[in-house]
């Protein structure tokens, strides 16, 4: 039971003596052994003397054993040393989906250096700054994506052009000084200034969660996992380092298989998948694309809330379902819970192995079980902090207030939750304007002030609401200058500076934002986007032919606006890649048309999609037609 009391003129709840040390001590006892004096790599080659035979890694037409996974890593280690890696030396890995990427993080821990993912497809601007940031000595890559780097003072190694040199190193082991407060990678974060920030994740953190993530969920030496995730979102370290620590083998999938649901859904089998983690936006495109699903598949969902919705039809498909949730800041899963029914997934559940949280009120004083509050959380996942951002590092990394064991810590997420009746923790959404976009977590001001620094900008708000397919979309409000931008211009420029899913999906011009009471925008008064076409560069033009007339409604259908011409690009007008695979579906259904996975990426507009899909027809006049009524799609 709880009482009120009267704080500083507010009404706040207080705990009784029982409720307290419930919240507290009972629901926080987590404490577990763990080698917490061993690095990530040392795991890996505990698990490497006992199996080196075993296949390890699996991708593109190639595998490696655990023990040529170990040599490789050896070889690569001791040439990143002659060239100045030690430790916590930033080398930057910006590579391909491959065998070979894995060989990279292994040889970057194992020479002591701490590795930050450099995406391929991520803009110029921003893998520089995040170059510069780091202060990286080293840059792997391979010749291929030579061009994706950008201009800096770090050395650079390619695995292809410099495979000799890699080759000519010894394949034993190194063993070099190290300690477990090592950074083991370093992972940017969208910042609400505008400015990403470095996260510095420690070796201890990740071996007391790779330790736990062996227990529970759980995953065997007979595992196999396919890997879906891009290196630059922290979860895919479970993808990639938990099936190595026991034993299991590692399957890669590719950046185009990752990103499509036939060879996603057709690797998993062929694979012989027991494990996945995955955002919802994938296993959602899963569903959505008629995946019976696979029984015995263990299911990880995370990155963003888990829809009861897709809970139950991913339950139905046979798998067992896990809820994870974690920030970056204290190492990918904090909490986690194994999902038996849909309604399961409103919970996080429970803390993992020497994790403890905290739902606290402003005063940082715990709230009652059933009362809404912050998300704090402490233990051996605790990240060091942000990389040269003491001012932040102070502000989200706090002093921990139940715990006097000297430099404790609690990180604040900004989210809010609650204690359920059973110990479970219920998430309830977010405290600031931190959003999940297809698991990426972004801050709304980062994309503000890039916005707010574009010609013809006076002012940019961005908020994030529901799009056609059930995910979450981007809104970019915008008071314009003179002359006002397009929105096709909008979305070029900030192309060039951000990520594509930080791009808004729709563009909103307004005259002036609405204002609460004491001058600050109103969020909550800004109008939903308009159902009308956006303000493009090119003038609209009618579709002129039956085919292009189907895709034009399709497209228009799916967009949730008006009318498409002929000559528009599908993600100007707002479609992103989830979109993208409905768009497919809906032709299969009415040209009887099975568009390859980048279809819509090689022929953005319709005239485009529409000479495409009559070449896949194989006829020159055009597929067969099913009639579509346009007052389907009015809403």
């Amino acid at each position: 039971m709880s009482e009120r009391l009267l704080v500083d003129g507010e009404e706040r709840a207080a705990l009784r003596d029982g409720e307290r040390r419930r919240v507290l001590v009972e629901w926080n006892d987590t404490a577990v052994a763990f080698a917490e004096a061993s690095g990530v790599h040392h795991l890996v080659e505990a698990q490497v003397d006992r199996t080196p035979g075993a296949v390890a890694v699996v991708g593109s037409g190639r595998s490696l054993t655990y023990a040529e996974l170990d040599a490789g890593a050896n070889r690569l280690a001791r040439l990143l040393r002659r060239h100045g890696v030690g430790p916590e030396v930033v080398v930057g890995l910006c590579l391909s989906r491959t065998v070979d990427m894995v060989v990279c993080l292994l040889a970057v821990l194992k020479a002591g250096g701490s590795y930050l993912p450099l995406d391929p497809e991520y803009p110029s601007e921003r893998l520089g700054f995040m170059l510069d940031d780091s202060g990286a000595t080293v840059v792997v890559t391979e010749t291929g994506l030579l061009d994706r780097v950008p201009s800096h003072g770090a050395r650079v190694l390619c695995l292809d052009g410099d495979r000799a040199d890699v080759e000519a190193q010894p394949a034993g082991r190194p063993a070099w000084p190290f300690h477990a407060g090592q950074v083991a990678y370093l992972i940017y974060t969208s910042g609400s200034t505008g400015r990403p920030k470095g996260v510095q994740v420690p070796h201890r953190a990740m071996v007391n969660f790779l330790t736990t993530m062996a227990h529970r969920p759980g995953l065997g030496a007979d595992g196999v996992v396919v890997a879906v995730t891009t290196l630059s979102f922290d979860i895919a370290g479970l993808e990639l380092y938990l099936p190595l620590v026991v034993g299991a083998r590692v399957v890669i999938a590719t950046a185009d298989v990752a990103a499509a649901p036939e060879p996603l859904a057709r690797l998993l089998d062929d694979a012989a998948a027991t494990f996945m983690q995955a955002t919802p936006a994938t296993w959602r495109m899963l569903v959505d694309a008629g995946w019976p699903g696979r029984p015995g598949l263990t299911a990880l969902c995370g990155g963003e809330a888990l829809p009861v919705a897709l809970a139950g039809a991913l339950l139905e498909r046979g798998v067992e379902l896990w809820n994870m949730y974690g920030p970056t800041e204290t190492t990918v899963w904090s909490l986690i819970s194994r999902v038996t029914t849909p309604r399961q997934a409103l919970s996080i559940g429970r803390p993992i192995a020497n994790t403890t949280v905290y739902i606290l009120d402003p005063s940082l004083a715990p709230v009652p079980v059933g009362e809404a509050g912050e998300l704090h959380i402490g233990g051996a996942g605790v990240a060091r902090g942000y990389l040269r951002r003491p001012e932040l590092t102070a502000e989200r990394f706090i002093a921990h207030p139940f715990d006097g064991t000297p430099g404790a810590r609690l990180y604040k997420t900004g989210d809010l939750a609650r204690w359920s009746p059973d110990g479970r923790v219920e998430f309830l959404g977010r405290l600031d304007h931190q959003v999940k976009v297809r698991g990426f977590r972004i801050e709304l001001g980062e994309i503000e002030a890039a916005l707010e620094s574009q010609p013809g900008v006076r002012a940019a708000v961005v908020a994030a609401g529901a799009d056609q397919s059930g995910g979450t979309r981007l809104v970019a409000y915008v008071v314009p200058g003179v002359p006002a931008p397009t929105a096709s211009e909008l979305r070029h420029r900030l192309l060039q500076r951000l990520p594509a899913h930080m791009v808004p999906s729709a563009f909103v011009t307004l005259d002036a934002f609405p204002l609460t009471p004491n001058g600050k925008v109103d969020r909550k008064a800004l109008p939903p986007p308009s159902m009308s076409r956006p303000d493009l560069v090119g003038a609209f033009v009618a579709p002129r032919t039956g085919l292009e007339r189907t895709l034009a409604l399709i497209w228009a259908d799916v967009l949730g606006i008006d009318r498409v011409g002929s000559e528009d690009d599908f993600f100007e007008l707002g479609g992103h890649s989830l979109l993208a695979l409905r768009v497919s579906a809906r032709v299969r259904e009415a040209a009887g048309v099975d568009l390859p996975p980048g279809a819509l990426y090689e022929a953005p507009t319709v005239v485009e999609l529409a000479t495409r899909v009559a070449a896949e027809a194989g006829r020159a006049d055009g597929p067969r037609l099913v009639a579509l009524d346009r007052t389907t799609f009015v809403r």
